[in-house]
């Protein structure tokens, strides 16, 4: 299978990779671990005025989604840069409020699309935890057939990310929406959050791995670079190859969502053999359908982030765990991603369930 993004997909992809870079994420992400949130809604704007947030949004309430190859690609972009907040749940949200349809949709989904609304979300089945929740404008939560408002951010629960703060809503709130559409909705919902989170980590391991190549060649011992030891080579080598094989699964998730929403047709945004929008050739995973698809993906991403923040623990050494090094900020976020929204084997299990 091959997947080729189109020039106009690449451009976005590079034009994320400027804004982020001008963006000091490592000073973003440590104000969002001590609670200053401001720096991170400031980023948060500017990336919705990129348009990523538009891109799990309908157009009939100002978006330009769902669009999968794009939210991919924007997704990597900001788990390189370990953009904090809830990056994939807000995503989430835009498809299930959507799909929910009501007031609520109308009320939130601009806001979404645009960037002046961060929402998180709690869905039955990916645990008890909603990200950032007391960062975020709104927390939705779904019960059985049941979409609710939460009435606060609940108990913070400790995690292993600092910038990553998990919280577990109360009950009640006010009611949104309910009966079968909600719980379509909500399938639908937990598959986008699946896959954004797996775009996410496949980027922080890229981010990490990035910085670990450039820190093996200034590091020198016996007076020569680390980089040039066979199996300091070897072990960067393995995690390339992790994160590449990861990719087309990543992608190959993308369309089969793009497949899905168009009802096995191609449509607007839907690949066409040798037109890009993750163009593909070979077969295909649609025998899989989209959600094994997805949990696909969210394994082989996760696992590959999961194995880049431990090579590069093992390559940096005991620098590594000193908060003031930028790089301990994606070895915190690298473990939580592999396991937010679908661990490993959970996900495998569900591919195999086909």
């Amino acid at each position: 299978m091959r997947f080729v993004l189109t020039g106009e997909q690449r451009e976005f992809a590079r034009s994320l990779d400027a804004l982020l870079r001008a963006a000091d994420t490592p000073g973003v992400l440590r104000a969002w671990a001590a609670g200053d949130h401001g720096p991170g809604r400031a980023l948060w704007r500017r990336l919705g005025d990129a348009g990523v947030f538009a891109l799990a949004v309908p157009e009939a309430y100002g978006g330009v989604g769902p669009l999968p190859v794009e939210a991919a690609v924007a997704c990597v972009e900001l788990g390189r840069y370990a953009v904090p907040g809830p990056v994939a749940e807000t995503l989430a949200a835009g498809v299930l409020l959507a799909g929910a349809g009501g007031p609520a949709a109308k009320e939130w989904l601009p806001g979404i699309a645009s960037g002046a609304a961060m929402v998180s979300l709690r869905l039955p089945g990916h645990g008890p935890y909603a990200l950032d929740a007391d960062a975020a404008d709104a927390v939705f939560t779904v019960d059985g057939d049941g979409l609710r408002r939460a009435p606060g951010p609940g108990e913070l629960s400790v995690s292993a990310d600092p910038a990553r703060r998990l919280f577990r809503p109360g009950p009640g709130g006010e009611p949104v929406a309910g009966g079968r559409a909600v719980e379509a909705a909500s399938r639908a919902a937990g598959d986008w959050a699946s896959f954004a989170t797996a775009a996410l980590a496949l980027g922080c391991g890229e981010g990490l791995l990035r910085a670990t190549v450039a820190y093996v060649k200034q590091r020198r011992q016996f007076g020569v670079p680390v980089g040039s030891f066979q199996a300091v080579k070897h072990r960067l080598a393995d995690t390339l190859l992790g994160l590449e094989f990861a990719r087309p699964l990543l992608y190959g998730a993308a369309v089969e969502l793009t497949e899905e929403l168009s009802g096995g047709r191609a449509g607007a945004g839907s690949p066409e053999p040798g037109a890009g929008s993750g163009s593909r050739t070979g077969p295909g995973m649609g025998a899989l359908g989209a959600g094994a698809a997805v949990a696909a993906a969210k394994a082989a991403a996760g696992e590959a982030g999961y194995a880049a923040a431990r090579t590069a623990l093992q390559l940096h050494g005991a620098i590594g765990y000193t908060e003031e090094l930028d790089l301990a900020w994606w070895l915190r976020r690298a473990r939580p991603l592999r396991d937010a929204w679908g661990t490993p084997s959970a996900c495998r299990a569900r591919v195999l369930a086909g």
